[in-house]
C-alpha cells in the first residue's frame, strides 16, 4: 500500500471518529434546540466543534496551516446550511423522532457530511500530496 493511500485512509477514518463525537458526544442542549431557525448561536457552535475537530485530523496528516483555514471555513459553511436544511424541513413538516420523515431528513443529512468528508479528502489529494 502507498504512503498516500495510508493518508487518505487515516485522514478518513480521523475524521469518521471527529463526526462521531462531534455529532453525538459533544452537542449540548443549546445546539439541539431552535435547529430550524437560521440565525442560531448553537448551530455556530456545533459548526465550530466540527471545524476544530476536522483542523486536529489534518494536522495529524500533516496539512499546511493555510490549507486547514481554508478548508475548515468552508466546512463550517456547509455544515451550518446542511443542518439548517434538515432543522427546517423537520420544523415544517412537524417532523419528530417518531415520524418516517424525520429519519429520511437525518440519513439525508448523514450522508451529505459524508459527501463533505470525501470533498475534504479529494481537495487534501489536489492541494497538498
Amino acid at each position: 500500500m502507498t504512503d498516500l493511500v495510508q493518508s487518505i485512509l487515516l485522514l478518513l477514518f480521523l475524521l469518521q471518529i471527529k463526526h462521531m463525537f462531534a455529532d453525538y458526544f459533544l452537542q449540548s442542549g443549546r445546539m439541539l434546540q431552535g435547529r430550524g431557525q437560521y440565525l442560531h448561536m448553537g448551530r455556530a457552535q456545533h459548526c465550530l466543534v466540527h471545524a476544530i475537530g476536522s483542523a486536529i485530523c489534518l494536522v495529524i496528516v500533516g496539512s499546511p496551516a493555510w490549507f486547514i483555514l481554508a478548508i475548515i471555513a468552508l466546512e463550517w459553511v456547509v455544515h451550518f446550511h446542511i443542518d439548517w436544511g434538515k432543522g427546517a424541513y423537520s420544523a415544517a413538516k412537524g417532523h419528530g423522532p417518531a415520524h418516517a420523515g424525520y429519519w429520511r431528513a437525518f440519513g439525508f443529512d448523514q450522508l451529505l457530511h459524508q459527501l463533505t468528508y470525501i470533498a475534504m479528502i479529494w481537495a487534501w489529494i489536489l492541494v497538498v500530496t
